[in-house]
């Protein structure tokens, strides 16, 4: 326990305190020495027995989304206690706290809201918001998890129902890579929703109007960044589920003067590149040599091919060769060079061939060994598009990584019954094992967790100046080495989940090798650069 703090609290205030909050865990001595004499029953629990407690309470709960409110509100009471119980089993979890369950939290967020989490600066503050940081009661903040709710998950504009989302990402900050939760902050910059229904609903939380022009937004963006800077010197800006536009703009901007990320391009890009080189460990196959086609081509696409094309780029190709071998087709068709409306970053990849908008065509006109597929639109790699794949290559590999459930590309069960058992395929959602012609396959989940987390506790121990593409390049081949020879011949291309904190920091170790290696820190190398970052992780247990 903080001494520090603690001291200057008693009584009723200490349970008010989530990071000191230790409820029924408070021993004889404490209960006199804090004047909690008589504000507790007599029972003295270990934190184990009030796991087993919240266990009990999660169990008889109705549906996730109820269990996803009766967390959140265990978080808000008693932090330690909370991690504990996500800590214990994030394979169970992580869907109660993120994604699925987060989905529909985001939808009903203004309807179940219960009380604050995170700081909501709006832009009616501009000209006050480094004044309005400098309100959060902790002065060293490393992290801030930062959205507009422009664009969350596949559900579109939710405004500042989308707090779920920067909540929920810090939340696996520690759940998955065990960094500590006090420097972490939430953070909502409402700019308004262009979501009607939001904006006539009443118990809509967020500004009732409409969103800014681009200029607006990112003068405000603009402020925000530099009040971080001032008030918060140390810490990264996580950018998350920003309308894809802003996105990509933003991250360009900001990349190379603060130390700043966006997960759903770079973490996405890369949680993406270890799963094809875990594929390419099952069909033998070298990465410089596949042709890509994305099925979308948005923000996330783009974040994919630019981290596939970085990554080809290290084991050698030239970039004239890497644009060749990525093609991207979004909701008009091929990205073709007669077609005059595509974006800057669309018209990289851009070729020579014919206009389509029919996907089988350019499948069958591209060749591509890889599909993936980021299109936020469920059902779209027909049985005629996996067969036309599996014509192409004799071990396709098909990636469906829209989420959420209904939003992929495809099952795990039709692209392996369609292939006739030949694809290797991975989700954006956890699909269950499928028995086909006599044989189990496992089929991968290609969730961000795996990598930000991990990302994340090597910026959080080295302190790096920038976040560069070879960090998350060499996040991502650390990924997939972790799957071992048995799981690779069940057609697993992620790791198993359930000890996704021993993943974390062993990715980790490889991140801030990285870092050192390239003097983006200030920090000297220690000797054993992994056991330097155990050493910092949080534990999840009473002082």
């Amino acid at each position: 326990m903080k001494r520090n703090k603690i001291e200057e609290l008693s009584g009723p205030a200490l349970f008010q305190d989530p990071q000191l909050n230790k409820d029924t865990a408070f021993d004889a001595e404490e209960r006199k020495r804090y004047h909690l004499e008589g504000l507790l029953p007599a029972v003295v629990e270990t934190i184990d027995d009030q796991a087993k407690r919240v266990n009990m309470h999660l169990g008889i709960k109705p549906n996730d989304l109820e269990r996803y409110i009766y967390l959140c509100s265990l978080q808000e009471r008693n932090e330690t206690l909370f991690f504990k119980v996500l800590m214990s089993d994030p394979a169970r979890f992580v869907p109660i706290v993120y994604d699925p369950t987060v989905g529909e939290a985001c939808l009903k967020f203004s309807h179940i809201y219960r009380q604050k989490s995170g700081m909501y600066v709006t832009i009616k503050d501009k000209g006050h918001v480094k004044e309005i940081l400098e309100n959060w009661p902790v002065k060293d903040i490393r992290f801030i998890c930062v959205s507009t709710g422009g664009r969350i998950l596949g559900l579109g504009d939710l405004g500042s129902n989308g707090m779920g989302i920067p909540i929920g990402k810090l939340q696996l900050y520690t759940a998955c890579a065990a960094i500590p939760p006090e420097p972490l902050l939430p953070l909502l910059l409402d700019c308004g929703t262009d979501n009607e229904g939001l904006l006539q609903d009443p118990f809509y939380i967020g500004l009732r109007q409409h969103r800014p022009s681009t200029v607006e937004l990112d003068e405000f963006v603009a402020e925000f960044v530099e009040a971080v800077q001032e008030v918060f010197p140390k810490c990264c800006i996580h950018f998350e589920d920003w309308k894809g536009a802003d996105a990509i703009r933003l991250l360009k901007k900001y990349r190379n003067k603060v130390l700043c990320y966006n997960d759903d391009i770079q973490g996405t890009g890369a949680v993406a590149l270890a799963g094809l080189i875990g594929a390419l460990r099952i069909s033998g196959k070298k990465l410089r040599d596949q042709r890509i086609l994305f099925f979308g081509a948005g923000s996330a696409g783009i974040g994919i091919a630019n981290m596939i094309g970085a990554a080809m780029q290290l084991d050698g190709l030239a970039e004239n060769q890497i644009r060749s071998q990525i093609a991207l087709f979004d909701i008009n068709g091929l990205l073709v060079d007669a077609r005059t409306d595509m974006s800057d970053e669309q018209k990289v990849y851009s070729k020579q061939l014919p206009l389509t908008s029919d996907l089988v065509a350019a499948i069958e006109v591209f060749k591509p060994s890889v599909i993936i597929g980021v299109s936020t639109v469920g059902k779209t790699f027909t049985q005629n598009v996996i067969e036309a794949m599996s014509k192409i290559s004799e071990r396709p590999v098909v990636f469906a990584l829209s989420n959420p459930t209904d939003h992929a590309e495809c099952t795990a069960e039709e692209a392996y019954r369609w292939s006739n058992g030949q694809a290797i395929y991975a989700a954006g959602v956890q699909f269950d094992t499928v028995n086909f012609n006599g044989k189990t396959f496992y089929p991968g989940q290609a969730n961000n967790f795996y990598l930000f987390p991990a990302v994340s506790l090597a910026i959080y121990a080295t302190q790096p100046k920038h976040v560069t593409d070879e960090m998350w390049i060499e996040a991502a081949k650390a990924l997939a080495n972790l799957v071992s020879p048995d799981e690779l011949s069940k057609g697993m291309v992620f790791p198993p989940q359930d000890n996704i904190i021993e993943l974390s920091a062993a990715v980790a170790a490889h991140v801030a090798t990285v870092v050192f290696d390239r003097n983006l820190t200030d920090y000297v190398q220690p000797a054993d650069i992994k056991c330097w970052i155990s050493d910092m992780q949080f534990q999840p247990v009473y002082h």
